[in-house]
């Protein structure tokens, strides 16, 4: 494994405050939310977009207001439900059993596996470039989300960023076959020491252009869910998303 399998820790964190200035809307039977640009940065970008693949909790205050950054700085994004409705809520409690919720969903017939989320993305990815008209797609995933993201480069996904990934595979490592940044917790038991010496390898054996940056004094999650009024942590938090534009601006 590139990454261990989510956990409890990848619930917690804090809501952001502020206004989400994007529109909930629907590609196909999915729930999404979209953020749009001023026309003069879009246009300066190219009319390039970025295909946002959110943490287990999906599309909520702090995913909206994030997309709102990335299209305040010129790209179209859209932050997409890959949960088919059964997101999971902030700061669960302890014993919530995350791997049955992967396998079968809340209800016991909604699963959020490869085999139920693969196709919910590349719907979206027709999307944005079918109707939106997108030249070029950026694609960011943030925990959970990181994995969607380095599966779906030969669907469409031009560029890559991916934060605190959990559930990843060497597999999926070596299949992203595009430029790649990644912004690490230096205190993640999801995504270890020894796992981030795996993915190095693997990313510099692959001959694209990569990145990592490893954040220290934060926890899993801090890119998504970091405490805003603690120190470390929102330097991290500005710091790594500011990592995610300048990757795109300079390849996508």
């Amino acid at each position: 494994m590139a990454s261990y399998a989510p956990s409890d820790c990848c619930v917690k964190g804090v809501r952001y405050v502020g206004e989400p200035q994007g529109e909930d809307i629907k590609i196909g039977r999915w729930d999404a939310y979209l953020a749009t640009p001023d026309n003069a940065m879009a246009e300066a970008h190219g009319f390039s977009a970025i295909l946002y693949i959110p943490d287990v909790i999906g599309i909520w205050q702090n995913s909206k207001l994030m997309a709102d950054q990335y299209a305040a700085n010129g790209y179209l994004t859209l932050v997409l439900d890959i949960f088919n409705g059964d997101a999971l809520s902030l700061n669960r409690p302890l014993d919530f059993d995350m791997n049955s919720w992967i396998a079968h969903g809340s209800t016991g017939d909604n699963p959020h596996t490869t085999q139920a989320i693969d196709p919910i993305v590349v719907e979206a990815i027709r999307y944005l470039k079918e109707e939106q008209g997108v030249n070029k797609l950026g694609a960011v995933g943030y925990c959970f989300g990181a994995k969607y993201v380095l599966r779906h480069q030969r669907s469409g996904i031009d560029v890559g960023f991916i934060a605190h990934p959990s559930y990843v595979t060497p597999n999926e490592v070596q299949g992203f076959q595009a430029p790649l940044s990644v912004a690490i917790a230096d205190r993640d038991h999801i995504f270890t020491k020894e796992d981030r010496d795996q993915a190095e390898m693997l990313l510099a054996a692959k001959g694209d252009p990569w990145q990592m940056n490893v954040y220290s004094q934060v926890n899993h999650g801090f890119a998504v869910r970091g405490d805003p009024t603690e120190r470390h942590q929102r330097f991290a938090k500005e710091q790594a998303f500011l990592q995610a534009i300048n990757w795109f601006d300079y390849w996508l």
